[in-house]
């Protein structure tokens, strides 16, 4: 029997989940890394702990499936994304920590590329805001802080790549990425699905130090020490690794991961749609020499870490499973209503300036409505979400299949169905981002046939319908961005 190896390499850690070819997970091993804040808004990971650590947890699911390397068909890669790492192609040695997606060290550059134009400027081009999330403006800084660094990235001796092209070039020497990487690095054209001439230009980055991007599904080369021969077949960004575990392949499906934060995703098909309501345009994988497929993001800075303001802060909770007992106690919010923009708001809003608030208080109001009231502001701004997809795309949520950590909560779900008026469904295979890797390093290889074999395997755990009356969901949705308006102009 064989099976894939899928390597999880997040923010927080680093994981490795074996799967069967049923997409059973088999064995899992997780190691966390370093968080390092050399200054305020300033985030840093060790790249060369980040490899140790994978290499740990690869070999510790191994052992613990009771498999060699024999046994394993191939290996994929998620990844966070956007984190930039830079390093010398002859030893393989970093010359900077990584610098994380979360950090906010380019705020100036980004401004200043902005110029008279702002946020949109290369929007036609990359489908992304300009913002300091993305990798660009981060390789930029770099090599401005040394000129000797930019002199040899320019002569090909430094590489840059996100974090699966790191692992891909310890694993197999290859200097490799693929389409949904390099989407979310505001250097690529999403039509023509390669680095952009004058988005280099723009950013003064070097061509010679950007790797080749290849396919999401396809063999980018074999392992070499004790993985010798196996062959590294796929990489996907995290959330669009979700969106492929969901076996999210039409136009039209949509998925959503609640996890700190909750990342939205909605397949819009062969053909990329820019965003007009404040939402990120990307590709969602390619398979082999197919055409890519893209994707609208909507990114919720604040979810799950709602929930442990509520344990930590306030003292509500005292864990954060006591939350569904807790909000379920109460039959709604009492008119409470938060809006958790402790650093601002992502999307649709991306207003810098926003605070979180707590209003419609008043002496009726518990612990316990405060609690309901988390739980509806995560599904208040996933609806936010849908309807800015719905408006680009033309293509409204009518089911949304959902992971991450908060899907344990039942109420939250059936919260979410009735303000979208949909169906929720739950998968039985909850590590999505994982299986998302395994299923397109099988597709590659040929584990599995095609993906209509993989929504075969894809199977509901629970759905959740909606039970909301019109008039109610309107009139909270109405409250909703009335609280909204109230949390904007505080910084």
């Amino acid at each position: 029997m064989t099976f894939i190896a899928a390597i999880d390499q997040g923010t927080t850690s680093s994981r490795c989940i074996v799967f069967d070819s049923d997409g059973r997970t088999v064995a899992v091993d997780q190691r966390e890394h370093r968080q390092i804040f050399p200054r305020p808004g300033w985030v840093e990971h060790d790249p060369v702990e980040i490899w140790r650590n994978v290499r740990s947890c690869v070999d510790q699911a191994m052992q613990r499936a009771g498999i060699t390397a024999a046994d394993l068909a191939a290996i994929g890669i998620t990844n966070q994304r956007e984190t930039t790492v830079l390093w010398d192609r002859r030893t393989g040695t970093p010359v900077h920590n990584a610098i994380v997606w979360q950090d906010t060290r380019t705020d100036a550059l980004v401004e200043e590329l902005g110029g008279e134009t702002g946020l949109d400027r290369f929007r036609d081009r990359t489908g992304l805001p300009l913002a300091t999330y993305f990798s660009g403006p981060k390789i930029r800084w770099l090599l401005d802080q040394d000129p000797e660094l930019r002199r040899r990235a320019e002569a090909g001796e430094i590489l840059f790549g996100t974090i699966d092209t790191w692992l891909i070039w310890n694993l197999t020497g290859q200097h490799i990425t693929d389409v949904t990487n390099a989407s979310r690095t505001m250097l690529m054209n999403l039509s023509t699905v390669d680095w952009d001439e004058s988005m280099l230009a723009a950013l003064d980055v070097p061509r010679a130090m950007l790797p080749e991007i290849r396919p999401s599904s396809a063999i980018y080369g074999e392992c070499e020490g004790p993985l010798h021969g196996v062959p590294v077949a796929s990489a996907l960004g995290d959330q669009q690794a979700a969106l492929f575990g969901q076996a999210c392949f039409e136009p039209g499906d949509a998925k959503c991961t609640y996890g700190t934060g909750a990342f939205m995703l909605l397949n819009t098909g062969p053909t990329p749609v820019l965003s007009k309501a404040g939402l990120i345009t990307t590709v969602a994988y390619r398979l082999a020499d197919g055409p890519p497929v893209y994707a609208l993001e909507g990114s919720i800075a604040v979810a799950g870490s709602l929930v442990q303001w509520l344990r930590d802060g306030l003292g509500i909770i005292s864990r954060a499973s006591d939350m569904d007992d807790l909000a379920a106690s109460v039959a709604d919010s009492g008119g409470v209503v938060i809006v958790p923009a402790f650093s601002g708001l992502f999307a649709p809003h991306w207003r810098s300036d926003a605070r979180g608030v707590i209003v419609g208080l008043t002496a009726f109001a518990s612990r316990a409505h405060l609690a309901r009231a988390a739980l509806e502001a995560t599904a208040w701004q996933v609806r936010e979400v849908a309807d800015a997809m719905a408006a680009d795309a033309g293509l409204p949520v009518n089911e949304l299949r959902v992971d991450g950590g908060m899907t344990a909560s039942e109420l939250l779900l059936q919260i979410q169905s009735d303000v979208l008026d949909a169906p929720v469904v739950r998968p039985q295979v909850t590590e999505t981002t994982c299986l998302g890797a395994a299923y397109a390093a099988g597709l590659a290889v040929g584990f599995w046939p095609d993906l209509r074999s993989l929504a075969w395997h894809w199977k509901a755990d629970r759905t959740w319908r909606p039970g909301m009356s019109v008039t109610d969901r309107e009139a909270g949705y109405a409250r909703w961005r009335k609280a909204v308006a109230r949390s904007l102009d505080w910084a």
